[in-house]
């Protein structure tokens, strides 16, 4: 059986925890802000969040029982949520306005009365949105993505055969880290597909609780609190984003107003 310390140690599961925390955190901090152009009362993405959480979680254990084939299939989850989520946040910004309160085609899909549209014209969507073009063009600047994709896609539904093996621990499988390896790079690059794509969109989503806080208790906030950002997103944004895709953090810094170092 393939128990090895060099799996069992593998970064990928300090790296996720990283991931499950912060996401943890993100919903808790988002709840308060209001989806404008639905009827919901909180933040749908508060929602959202906290389902990725989920699904790192899930994945996180799947690896731990080195099946990295059932893994890659909560992958291709994860990254079609996050272009759901985009997507929703730009069309909601597009449609919204004092003359039209509620987007239907957002609202009835929070009520379970219509679907989004599929992946490719959501993904479309995003590519051709102008707010964010200058991150889009970064992210379409290699083939990295579509290569991840087609990576989930053939971990799902078995479009090669050596996949079958790396659902099986009880096989001493060569491969077994190296595919542990492309795995923790995949995740890692969905994840920062996220964020930069989040802190673009809605960059308030990094603010820190101070100036809510002294609001909520009637004092008046220090200057400029409204642009300080949560510790634990200043952690992710120099610890992955910034690390891994430092034209990325480049870029969302030049477009936010919020106090990112």
């Amino acid at each position: 059986m393939d128990k090895e310390p060099r799996y069992q140690n593998h970064a990928v599961f300090g790296e996720l925890d990283h991931y499950i925390a912060f996401y943890k955190d993100f919903a808790q901090s988002v709840y308060p802000w209001v989806t404008m152009g639905t009827k919901a009362i909180c933040g749908i993405d508060s929602y959202v969040y906290s389902s990725i959480q989920g699904t790192l979680a899930s994945i996180r254990t799947i690896l731990v029982d080195r099946k990295i084939n059932d893994a890659y299939a909560l992958l291709r989850k994860y990254y079609d949520l996050v272009i759901i989520n985009i997507y929703s946040n730009l069309y909601l910004q597009d449609n919204f306005s004092i003359k039209n309160l509620v987007v239907e085609k957002i609202d009835n899909w929070l009520k379970g009365k219509a679907q989004l549209p599929d992946y490719r014209i959501m993904s479309q969507y995003i590519r051709s949105s102008s707010k964010v073009e200058h991150i889009t063009a970064l992210f379409l600047a290699d083939d990295r993505y579509k290569h991840l994709r087609q990576r989930c896609n053939d971990h799902m539904h078995y479009n090669l055969f050596h996949n079958v093996f790396l659902n099986d621990g009880e096989i001493a499988l060569p491969g077994r880290l190296y595919a542990l390896d492309k795995f923790s790079t995949d995740v890692r690059d969905v994840l920062i597909l996220h964020l930069a794509y989040t802190f673009f969109i809605n960059d308030h989503y990094m603010m820190s609780c101070d100036h809510r806080d002294c609001l909520e208790c009637g004092m008046t906030p220090e200057p400029d609190s409204q642009y300080w950002v949560s510790q634990f997103v200043q952690d992710v944004f120099e610890q992955v984003v910034a690390k891994y895709r430092p034209d990325i953090a480049a870029t969302v810094k030049k477009h936010t107003s919020m106090h990112l170092e």
